[in-house]
């Protein structure tokens, strides 16, 4: 089967079939060959690798994927798709395709089956409307992935990237940032989809923590960032002394303007200021 990797070969395809992109599963069709290799370069796949592919579509990716890491298996939640991804991986030996929705799916099972239980690495061009909520439920399986390399929207890879103190900064940022070391490796614009998306798209690399970066009580840690962000506009110590409980126990003003003070931060900061490794002090000062 001949490389997708340009417009025409494409639409050759889509239209040989009939299928068309579907807004349900928000479906675009990456077709530029540079991108394509510039996203396994990213993702620094080598032949002793297994890769776990996220929507492989009409098999853009995985064809080079298949030709770079040593197994490839694939989660892909359209079953439209069986004819299309049978003839354009006919070649590749090394695919497996499951059909099912990836947050459904077993990712330690996965991990077992086809790479003896060792950390895998994601690459995955992933629908924009449920960006978030996969790459949560990839991160918090600790231990099962190296790395994880995604087509996302550029708004979205600003968030995750963002620091304290820039107006992108908020929970998601912190959330990817305690599992991994995230930063943007290429730009993409909407003429290398088809179809064009509305927005601009960016590929994130996602370097797994062996370990937590700070140190905390993890759930609390993250109920206290939501809460922080939940009412951006106020202090830490209005937000977090009005109906906030860390714990089971409800805090008041005076014992978050406390912790603060033992931080050296003032009684007026609010929770955009504040870096991963304070949130994480923070979290253990109140819990004291």
């Amino acid at each position: 089967m001949e490389r997708l990797t340009s417009p025409g070969v494409t639409r050759a395809v889509l239209e040989r079939f009939g299928i068309r992109a579907r807004k349900k599963y928000g479906q675009n069709f990456l077709t530029d060959g540079n991108i394509v290799r510039g996203i396994v370069d990213a993702a620094e796949i080598s032949s002793e690798d297994c890769v776990l592919e996220i929507g492989p579509g009409i098999g853009t990716m995985t064809q080079a994927l298949s030709g770079a890491a040593a197994h490839v298996v694939c989660v892909e939640i359209d079953e439209n798709l069986r004819p299309v991804l049978a003839l354009t991986l006919e070649d590749c030996g090394n695919v497996d395709v499951i059909w099912q929705d990836i947050l459904r799916t077993d990712l330690r099972g996965l991990a077992d089956q086809y790479n003896g239980g060792r950390p895998m690495k994601v690459v995955a061009n992933l629908p924009y409307y449920v960006t978030t909520p996969i790459l949560l439920y990839l991160l918090e399986e600790k231990g099962c992935f190296e790395s994880i390399t995604v087509m996302v929207q550029k708004e979205v890879a600003d968030r995750i990237c963002a620091g304290p103190g820039s107006r992108e900064y908020g929970a998601l940022s912190l959330a990817v940032q305690y599992y991994s070391e995230p930063r943007v490796v290429l730009k993409v614009p909407p003429a290398c989809f088809l179809p064009r998306p509305a927005v601009e798209s960016a590929v994130l690399h996602l370097k797994a923590f062996s370990e937590p970066p700070v140190q905390a009580d993890e759930k609390q840690l993250f109920a206290l960032i939501r809460a922080s962000f939940n009412q951006r506009r106020k202090t830490l110590a209005n937000g977090l002394s009005h109906g906030f409980s860390l714990d089971g126990k409800r805090l008041t003003r005076e014992e978050v303007e406390k912790a603060l003070a033992v931080m050296g931060l003032p009684a007026d900061i609010r929770g955009e200021k504040l870096s991963l490794e304070e949130f994480a002090r923070l979290s253990r000062l109140l819990l004291d």
